[in-house]
């Protein structure tokens, strides 16, 4: 595939994207235009595709992913399957036109499925055999096998200032069979395992003799694909670029992201480091992540 084809290509459902013009909260209805591009695989990987998110998406989108019963992947509704569900996200509105600007969402979930489709395999099967195996990520799952549950770690709320344990009803995601395998979401690891995977990217795209991508492939990915719009992201990664690197202690060409339960990373070739720390608290009011940052570059001499 090429970066610019239009997704619908691969999955027709997306042939005709339509984007939102109105939208009325009382009842949840909503009047669209057509959209006047068509979403591409590039728009996808930057999150420049229209495509919002479920649960911490606009107020709109939450109602109208809601009322078809679109959600986040995170183990997704025993039964589900990711086939079914982006189909029906296919024929909602986009929040605004692709390329527009940058609008965190399931733009990553639909790659899932283009993985799904150009492999002929599920997308657990596919990071199983041709990630997770030849990394030796041991401990990355989409559902943890019963002999590790023992090693999960409980999921906390911040509330008031205070830590409680988490009671929604998805909470024990990985414990439960999947049939929803999320491009976006959804998976259980450790520390350990994803510094492996950065690893690899950081090397180029080969770890322990073991090669899962070319290096010309490597620094497309780590090219800023956006041109001014923010934050400047790659291929799948938020950039340290030349016009944001004032923010942080973080050197160019690092790369980075981070998760819903406070949890960040980045990979910093230029130091020859991969820093991660990771909690299990939801509404945090502490902003870990960036003081861990500012402590370890403190401390390089």
């Amino acid at each position: 595939f090429q970066l610019d084809d239009p997704i619908g290509m691969y999955l027709p459902e997306f042939g005709r994207a339509t984007v939102l013009t109105t939208f009325k909260a009382a009842d949840t209805t909503y009047e669209t235009k057509p959209s006047a591009r068509r979403i591409t695989i590039r728009h996808l990987l930057t999150h420049t595709s229209g495509i919002d998110y479920p649960s911490i998406g606009s107020e709109e989108f939450r109602a109208i992913y809601a009322k078809a019963g679109v959600q986040a992947g995170i183990g997704g509704v025993e039964g589900d399957v990711l086939a079914d569900k982006i189909k029906v996200l296919a024929k909602l509105p986009l929040k605004h036109e692709p390329g527009e600007k940058f609008t965190y969402g399931l733009s990553v979930d639909v790659i899932g499925r283009l993985v799904e489709v150009l492999s002929g395999v599920s997308l657990d099967q596919f990071f199983r055999t041709r990630i997770f195996a030849p990394l030796k990520m041991r401990d990355t799952y989409f559902a943890l096998p019963t002999d590790k549950f023992d090693r999960l770690a409980g999921m906390h709320v911040e509330r008031s200032g205070k830590l409680s344990a988490m009671s929604a009803s998805n909470v024990d995601f990985a414990k439960r069979p999947v049939t929803y395998f999320s491009g976006g979401s959804g998976l259980s690891s450790t520390t350990g395992d994803y510094a492996r995977f950065l690893q690899m990217l950081m090397n180029n795209g080969e770890l322990d003799g073991v090669r899962l991508l070319g290096r010309k492939t490597i620094e497309m990915m780590l090219t800023n694909q956006v041109g001014t719009i923010q934050p400047n992201f790659g291929l799948g990664f938020q950039l340290e670029t030349p016009s944001n690197d004032f923010r942080t202690p973080l050197s160019e060409g690092s790369f980075m992201w981070g998760g819903a339960f406070n949890t960040t990373y980045w990979a910093d070739p230029k130091e020859h480091l991969i820093g991660l720390v990771y909690t299990n608290v939801t509404g945090s009011t502490v902003r870990l992540g960036d003081q861990f940052k500012t402590l370890v570059y403190s401390a390089l001499k």
